[in-house]
């Protein structure tokens, strides 16, 4: 492994935020892409905080995002609406089309919206923890760059396509589920090729569609495999879960589905034809007191995590944790302590820094 350096989370916000209005953002926008960065870090997801920075400063140097879009509704009923977000960041799409869907269940019991002509959107869990903000339970999906193998396939066919949603306790801290439907994000094989680490056995395939433990290999013309991996292992129901959310994401918005989706990155693949606009997000929330009383349903919450909390232990553990444990205890760790960057990464924005005349020590 490599050395990490460590800085404050707003040491690197602020940094985060000047480089996004050197790149065309406003000041609002700036701050809010940064907050979702943030969240990422703070979270312990590395692989979709600053360590992607590079990237958005890449595409949008070169003009491949537009950093002030005209995000509009193109179709709308009272609990949804279809949004167009002109091919923006989608660190500003996301949170304000999540912004839209929440409105509407406050107002009226649910809110869906799906999205379509935008970009990476960072972390799916971001957008139901500001859901957990107003009471609400929040979904939130996306669908991303073919880097994913069908099952039994042995090209990219889909992305990666997470899935979040979330839900609130009274006592007990809420529910956060956040997965990639994948056996594992890009973002950890890139990290693993960052450190010059192995990847475990069933994450991905070479190009000849064997399985491989060597990250670059993934990258040089391989793939990575549905959760589950393989038909034995539920390689089925990761490549279904994939499948639903390019529905939600992209076919139901108007976006780009399956192997049609753009590059997220410069040196990736642009498709050969496309059937949409840009990428595609799904977001939704539901007010608890369209369904149940909110202190009933937090009360069951509370106890659902006590419940699982008190399984006997598997030999050699602590037993089960309950989905969102790790990235809380991550972001109470790196609030007080700073997040953790390894060289590779505090090299690229050094780079940006140069670019830019923004300082970054």
């Amino acid at each position: 492994m490599f050395t990490k350096s460590t800085y404050p989370i707003e040491y690197l916000k602020d940094f985060v935020t000047k480089v996004f209005i050197h790149l065309g953002l406003n000041e609002e926008d700036a701050s809010l892409a940064s907050d979702v960065l943030g969240a990422s870090d703070l979270r312990g997801i590395e692989s979709h905080g600053v360590a992607r920075l590079h990237t958005y400063f890449d595409m949008l140097k070169t003009g491949r995002i537009n950093p002030t879009p005209k995000i509009k509704i193109i179709r709308e009923s009272a609990t949804t609406a279809t949004i167009d977000g002109d091919n923006g960041l989608g660190l500003i799409v996301g949170p304000k089309s999540n912004k839209i869907a929440m409105e509407k269940a406050i107002k009226f019991g649910t809110g869906w919206v799906s999205v379509s002509n935008t970009n990476h959107f960072g972390i799916a869990g971001y957008y139901v923890l500001e859901a957990l903000k107003l009471n609400l339970i929040g979904w939130a999906m996306t669908n991303s760059t073919k880097l994913v193998t069908p099952l039994w396939g042995k090209e990219r066919m889909l992305g990666t396509n997470p899935i979040s949603i979330a839900f609130p306790g009274k006592e007990e801290p809420p529910i956060v589920i956040d997965m990639a439907t994948c056996t594992a994000a890009y973002g950890k094989i890139e990290m693993a090729k960052r450190n010059n680490d192995q990847i475990p056995k069933g994450w991905a395939i070479d190009s000849n569609g064997s399985e491989t433990e060597d990250p670059n290999k993934m990258v040089d013309g391989g793939a990575l495999l549905p959760l589950g991996s393989n038909r034995e292992r539920g390689g089925h129901k990761g490549y279904c879960l994939a499948v639903m959310v390019d529905v939600l994401s992209c076919v139901l918005s108007g976006a780009n589905w399956g192997p049609f989706a753009p590059p997220f990155a410069l040196q990736q693949e642009i498709p050969k034809r496309s059937v949409g606009k840009g990428i595609g997000h799904f977001f939704g929330a539901m007010k608890i007191d369209a369904f149940i009383e909110v202190d009933e349903f937090k009360s069951q919450i509370d106890d659902y995590v006590r419940t699982f909390r008190s399984t006997n232990p598997q030999s050699g553990t602590n037993g089960p944790l309950i989905p969102g444990d790790p990235e809380r205890e991550a972001e109470e760790f790196r609030l007080k302590n700073g997040i953790p960057l390894i060289e590779s990464v505090i090299t690229e924005l050094r780079d940006i820094s140069n670019q830019t005349g923004i300082p970054f020590d």
